[in-house]
């Protein structure tokens, strides 16, 4: 049960921190859902990247404004980031002057972001706190092995947010159905989703395991569409080359709101732990995705109806046997590798068949 604390009187504005990537903010939608609900007559503003301005432009749901964070070291950049400090004090300074009643770090450990926060100047302050990070005035304390959604609506519920919902919606927009049919034209064939990319090499399922999986789903009657983007070229490269009959090349070919339009249309999607995995549960895709055991229990949907979740238990490196949980050594080898291909074709195939 979480720890429900009452509102705090007299909010006019709200400020969220949470600028990273895509399925960060999948993660924190139904904290925001939370707070619009428990401050229906206030602001709530994103503290976000220039990307989160651009997808949110026009997109109902529970953001009214974005403004941008400039490269701020463990923030909006790495821990290697240098600091504009010429920046980041007219960033601060227009952030006094929005006169935030309050501010919530739903950003991690707190870490960079605790201070972060505290420099907006805003009335009360509500976030996560690792055993390193300074406090707030409010806090929950940051434990890695904890379900995201949860996380942060354990976060929002200190400020009196009561659960809307537990796991994230997002609303596509006509926009977003527009670009995607104009890159995939609606057919009679259902569509498969493939997405074999991941930012951290070692959750990559291999691309001749997501051949594979195309080959079942075609011959099962599907149209095979595999998307990425940048760096993801030469695994989409792979899975063409891979498979018996043809897919539908969709790597950098659609914005976000385009790839949001695509999912929703989506029968089934197969995809590693990544940003577009979390962005189809989202706009309501059926989902079969693949785990490394960590990232299992902190990032799968909480529910099984549309969602099949595979896990590998790998936790020593392939190449040199060193532990991936105590530390991490040089090579980038898949630690889900072992995940079976059987498998996650039956559940693709089940998931195709749903009606």
């Amino acid at each position: 049960m979480l720890n429900l604390a009452a509102p705090v009187a007299e909010v006019r504005k709200i400020a969220a921190l949470r600028a990273n990537g895509i399925g960060d903010l999948i993660f924190v939608l139904p904290a925001l859902v939370a707070l619009r609900h428990a401050y229906p007559r206030a602001e709530l503003v994103l503290l976000g990247q220039a990307w989160h301005a651009r997808f949110f432009r026009g997109r109902p749901g529970p953001v009214d404004r974005v403004i941008v964070v400039p490269p701020s070291r463990g923030v909006n950049g790495s821990e290697a980031t240098d600091d504009d400090p010429a920046a980041l004090g007219r960033f601060f300074a227009a952030m006094r002057a929005e006169r935030f009643d309050l501010a919530l770090q739903l950003h991690g450990g707190g870490r960079h972001s605790n201070p972060f926060v505290r420099r907006l100047g805003a009335r009360v302050t509500a976030g996560l706190k690792s055993v390193d990070a300074e406090p707030l005035d409010r806090w929950v304390p940051y434990v890695y092995f904890q379900q995201e959604f949860m996380r942060y609506l354990e976060v929002v519920a200190l400020v009196g947010a009561r659960p809307v919902e537990l796991e994230p919606r997002l609303a596509v927009t006509a926009a977003d159905r527009a670009e995607a049919a104009e890159a995939v034209p609606p057919a009679a064939r259902p569509l498969a989703v493939l997405h074999p990319g991941a930012g951290d090499p070692r959750r990559r399922w291999p691309a001749q395991h997501f051949a594979a999986v195309a080959d079942a789903l075609d011959a099962a009657g599907a149209r095979v569409g595999v998307i990425g983007s940048g760096s993801e070229r030469p695994i989409v490269d792979a899975i063409r080359g891979g498979v018996r009959g043809g897919v539908i090349d969709l790597c950098d070919r659609l914005s976000l709101g385009g790839l949001a339009g695509l999912l929703q249309r989506a029968r089934v999607v197969v995809s590693n732990d990544s940003g577009p995995l979390h962005l189809a549960a989202a706009v309501g895709a059926r989902t079969v995705g693949v785990y490394w055991c960590f990232n299992v229990f902190t990032s799968s949907p909480l529910t099984r109806t549309r969602h099949r979740p595979f896990t590998s238990w790998q936790t020593h490196c392939p190449e040199c046997g060193a532990s991936c949980v105590t530390g991490r050594c040089e090579h980038a080898h898949s630690l889900v590798a072992s995940v079976p291909v059987a498998a996650v074709r039956e559940a693709a195939l089940e998931l195709l068949a749903a009606r």
